[in-house]
């Protein structure tokens, strides 16, 4: 079909569904994706939780819709294997899916079909996909395809610029992705909703060396105004809807968060929404603000306790009774607060994961999730790890697998670390209070005698395994 000399085409936009545990592309890591298996009762059960409450649909894909569909061309988005017949198919990459996505993309290539790929690992590892596509997309893609989009034939590497103002991009096309996922929007009920993620900015200004969200492009943020835009535009569209904020750092510009909390207030958007960021750029007026406008949940990284630890990789230190006091007060205003662990630093040792969950259960946030530290590429601690990293499979770069020589950890116990963070974290009795919206009990002194009763009972079936580390120490 022509419109105006333009052949208009049908783009297949596949974003397909992960092998193998449950896998989490698009922003996750960056981009580069996670895999979450579960290799205890504890995690196979996070496992699937995360299935329901964490299953969104990707915000790339999204803006890559609305700018093909824009130009007038047909646009269909997959999760399947199927094969679809379309005159160019654009693929999004992961690190921890990519021979499934050359798989797929091969196969749709042999039947007639040009295809690309997008995304974290296509930019910085072009290299695993240049045999299964003809034209491999680097940065951010809007810019790529907005000129595909407009007719530019794609071949080869094709350079993506990181578009500085993402108040350009036309609004995430939502109803040719359609929405899977759900948000769990009122902790003291089961009040489940959809859910839809968003970008309000891109990148990260953080000096993390271990963190990949900063290496693809320059931070950069939207107007107060194109966000309450494109949140009244979703409320026009859904009903209890759900956003997921998916900037590493939302609260940045205080100000900013305020003039939008604000405008949700203004304009009634009846709408709740979560996002991520430092607990040191919170205070009691913000959080305050922003639950009145909808704020029922915040994910906030403490990565490792040890103020030295974080300082080998230029993390800033925040200070922990302000966590608790933050959390303590998110607790009174019911919304829920999930701290992210990372095992596995170099200055690591059993006996200090042992401290770090200690640590975690004290602060007392509603959920916590425990990651295995992974040298992403491109990343400065990439560079620093190379001549340590000993896996020679991408695949598991997933977040959960230990995949160079620590000197105190092998990937066999780091796992069963994990598993145990996991295991004493979630398994308390005062967390199953928590769960039903019990929290003003759970601090009770019968409730601590149980908890410390439940951790010995885990040491007790642990014991197998616990006591090799005591043999290595002797």
């Amino acid at each position: 079909m022509i419109s105006g000399g333009l052949i208009l085409s049908r783009i297949i936009l596949a974003d397909l569904k992960g092998r193998g545990g449950y896998v989490n592309k698009d922003t996750v890591a960056g981009g580069y994706g996670s895999r979450f298996q579960g290799h205890s009762f504890t995690t196979r059960f996070e496992k699937n939780l995360r299935r329901v409450l964490q299953n969104l649909p990707s915000i790339h894909i999204g803006y890559l819709a609305s700018i093909f569909a824009g130009s007038g061309h047909e646009v269909v988005v997959t999760r399947s294997d199927e094969i679809i017949e379309g005159d160019l198919a654009i693929v999004l990459t992961s690190l921890v899916d990519y021979r499934h996505e050359r798989e797929w993309a091969d196969a749709l290539r042999k039947r007639g079909t040009r295809v690309g790929f997008v995304g974290a690992p296509a930019t910085h590892l072009p290299q695993l996909f240049e045999r299964f596509g003809d034209f491999i997309v680097t940065g951010e893609p809007e810019a790529a395809a907005i000129r595909i989009a407009a007719g530019e034939d794609p071949k080869g590497l094709l350079p993506s610029p990181a578009i500085d103002d993402l108040d350009s991009l036309p609004f995430p096309h939502w109803d040719l992705v359609k929405p899977r996922g759900f948000g769990y929007t009122n902790r003291r009920t089961l009040g489940l909703t959809r859910a839809l993620p968003m970008l309000t900015s891109r990148s990260c200004p953080e000096k993390c060396t271990y963190c990949p969200h900063r290496i693809t492009a320059e931070f950069r943020a939207r107007s107060d105004d194109n966000v309450l835009a494109e949140l009244a535009q979703l409320c026009e569209f859904y009903e209890r809807l759900h956003i997921v904020i998916r900037d590493p750092l939302y609260t940045l510009d205080r100000e900013r968060c305020l003039r939008i909390a604000e405008g949700i207030q203004a304009r009634g958007l009846n709408l709740t929404y979560e996002c991520e960021t430092r607990m040191d750029d919170l205070d009691e007026q913000l959080i305050r603000e922003m639950h009145a406008s909808g704020l029922r949940a915040i994910n906030f990284g403490v990565e490792s306790p040890d103020p030295l630890v974080l300082k080998k990789v230029a993390r800033r230190f925040i200070p922990y009774e302000h966590m608790r006091r933050m959390i303590k007060l998110c607790w009174k205003l019911g919304v829920t607060t999930t701290a992210f662990y990372v095992i596995g630093f170099l200055q690591d040792t059993e006996e200090s994961i042992d401290e770090l969950i200690r640590f975690a259960v004290d602060l007392d946030s509603t959920f916590a999730n425990f990651k295995i530290l992974t040298p992403y590429p491109g990343t400065p601690q990439f560079k620093q790890l190379m001549s340590l990293i000993d896996d020679d499979d991408w695949e598991h770069f997933d977040g959960y697998t230990l995949n160079f020589r620590h000197p105190a950890l092998t990937p066999r116990r780091a796992r069963l670390m994990l598993g145990m963070c996991y295991s004493r974290f979630f398994l308390r009795p005062s967390n199953l209070l928590n769960f039903a919206g019990l929290h003003r009990y759970a601090h009770l002194p019968v409730l601590k005698k149980m908890d410390a009763w439940s951790w010995q009972w885990q040491e007790y079936f642990d014991r197998p395994w616990l006591e090799k580390r005591k043999v290595a120490a002797a």
